[in-house]
């Protein structure tokens, strides 16, 4: 009676399928393309967004404020408010609380 062995090329076969599966799973979730690394740049792009944001308000402020002081349109409030603000000025008749 023979004995019946495996067939090496089978079992040959389905080793390399599987290390190829493994390493195909690795390199979806791990990888430079994988999951991981595409909900993390996600995330960074909602920072990225949300700090664009705050900074487009930031510019439309300022831009309301350059407006205000230009030669066209002169607003003498905030011209007075600045003035006090960074020189420091104060009419005789006031008195300053720190």
């Amino acid at each position: 009676m023979r004995k019946s062995r495996p067939a090496i090329g089978a079992l040959f076969f389905f080793g390399l399928a599987s290390v190829l599966a493994l390493y195909f799973t690795f390199a979806a979730v791990q990888g430079s393309f994988g999951l991981f690394n595409r909900v993390q740049v996600e995330a960074e792009n909602a920072e990225l967004e949300l700090r664009r944001d705050r900074l487009r308000v930031e510019l439309a402020n300022l831009q309301n404020k350059t407006q205000r002081l230009s030669d066209d349109y002169l607003d003498l409030d905030l011209l007075d408010e600045r003035a006090r603000d960074v020189l420091g000025l104060a009419r005789p008749d006031e008195v300053i609380i720190r």
